[in-house]
Order: structure tokens, then C-alpha cells, then sequence
């Protein structure tokens, strides 16, 4: 229902007892098919190594950095990654302990209750398998569960259509396109703007377990259902 305020205009819900929200943490995540920590030195060697299974260098194609000249270029970034609290990255490693990629929370604002999913960089290893996916639903529980934030967004340049995809098969609903929204590596970038907020977290969470089941997977791994299915619909995309 429309709430207008004495002038006769309409206003949004109230938020009497809103109180800013804790800053994300360097904490450890643990699921199932994978583990995140905070990104340390530890972690680069492996990373360091997962990222060489991409000869072609097209996992950094819509990333701001890479790919690098050296190891020892790669592993400055990293350094430079570990110390930064905004963005904030996690190394995110499989079952046997080896770090395959990073994620971080970006754009932090504890005062609204906003934070944002970026620097997705997924290795060959972990592109494409349901540590994937689990590495995302750590950090939306975290977010939502742990810390009360009101929004968790995602926006990417508009033409990489797989983290379009991906924005939407996670359960993000596409905002927008924000034209000439910035520069990188000499070239022209419209971001793609996706969202989740704090009332359709309930029910996508529950979606995310359903599938992140045991029984969802043969023998083999493979998904007898999909995410989106869990949810009963296909989600706007854009």
C-alpha cells in the first residue's frame, strides 16, 4: 500500500528502527563443495597456477586488471587485493583446500545497508561447477543472515553476456543499463545494473538449498534440477 505523507505525495515505507549495519568482515565461509577465506598470501600460488589453465587470458576480458605480464605482476595485484578492505576479497577454494578463484564484496555501505558482489574471477577450475554457485551463496547468507543488509547488487559491462547470465540464474532482477557509466582499458563501458534486496532473500534461499541438496546431483555430479527451477520461474534478465 501507498503511504503519502501530509502534502498528498506519495513516500516510501517506513523504516523506523533501521540502524546501520556492520561493516563485512574478514571471516570464513564453509559450505559443502567449497570454503572462502580472506584472500592472504597463501592463497596466491594456487591461484597463481589455476589462472594459467586460461592461456587466452579471457577470464580477465571484462575485469579492470589482467592479464598479467608475469606471475610476479599477477602477484602484486593479489598483495594489493589481500590488504584492501574495499573491495573486500575472499579466495574461494574446493574441497581440497587449493584456492581455483576470488569474489569480493565492493562498494560497501553499512549506512544503507548496500554492499556489492564484485571481481568475480573464476579460474578454469572452478568455472562452471556447483562450488560456483556455493561460493555466491555464502556471501548472500553472509550478507543477509549475518550482517542485515537491505541490498546486494551486481552490475557488469553490459556486453558480457555470462555474467549476465549468471547475475540472473543466481537469482539477481536486471535494473538497467547505465550508458558511458565508465572507462576501462581504453574502451567505453554501459554497466548492467541486477539486485536482490531483503524480501526476496527468504524464498531464494531456500531455492539455493534445495539445490545445493545432495540428492539434487547423480553419481556423477551432475544437477538432476535446475537453480532456477527451485524458484518456479525465470527471473527478468534483461
Amino acid at each position: 500500500m501507498t503511504r503519502y505523507n501530509e502534502l498528498g505525495q506519495p513516500i516510501g515505507a517506513a523504516l523506523e528502527n533501521w540502524q546501520r549495519r556492520p561493516a563485512p568482515e574478514r571471516v570464513k565461509l564453509t559450505g559443502a563443495y567449497c570454503t572462502l577465506e580472506p584472500l592472504e598470501p597463501q592463497h596466491f600460488d594456487s591461484l597463481i597456477e589455476a589462472a594459467a589453465l586460461d592461456p587466452s587470458g579471457q577470464m580477465w576480458t571484462y575485469l579492470p586488471v589482467g592479464p598479467f605480464e608475469s606471475d610476479s605482476a599477477f602477484r602484486d595485484y593479489l598483495a594489493r587485493c589481500s590488504a584492501s578492505a574495499d573491495p573486500l576479497h575472499f579466495a574461494v577454494l574446493d574441497v581440497s583446500g587449493r584456492a581455483v578463484g576470488t569474489v569480493s564484496l565492493a562498494d560497501i555501505n553499512p549506512e544503507m545497508g548496500v554492499v556489492e558482489m564484485g571481481w568475480v574471477t573464476y579460474t578454469p577450475l572452478l568455472q562452471r561447477t556447483v562450488a560456483a554457485t556455493e561460493a555466491q551463496f555464502l556471501l548472500m547468507k553472509y550478507v543477509f543472515d549475518n550482517l542485515g543488509y537491505r541490498r546486494y547488487q551486481w552490475k557488469c559491462d553490459s556486453l558480457n553476456m555470462p555474467s549476465r547470465r549468471a547475475a540472473k540464474r543466481l537469482g539477481f532482477k536486471f535494473e538497467g543499463i547505465f550508458r558511458n557509466a565508465t572507462i576501462y582499458k581504453g574502451r567505453t563501458r554501459d554497466s548492467a545494473w541486477f539486485s536482490i534486496i531483503d524480501s526476496e532473500w527468504a524464498d531464494l534461499r531456500e531455492s539455493f538449498e534445495k539445490w545445493l541438496a545432495p540428492e539434487n546431483f547423480d553419481a556423477q555430479g551432475h544437477q538432476r534440477a535446475s537453480l532456477a527451477s527451485f524458484r518456479g520461474h525465470e527471473d527478468n534478465a534483461g
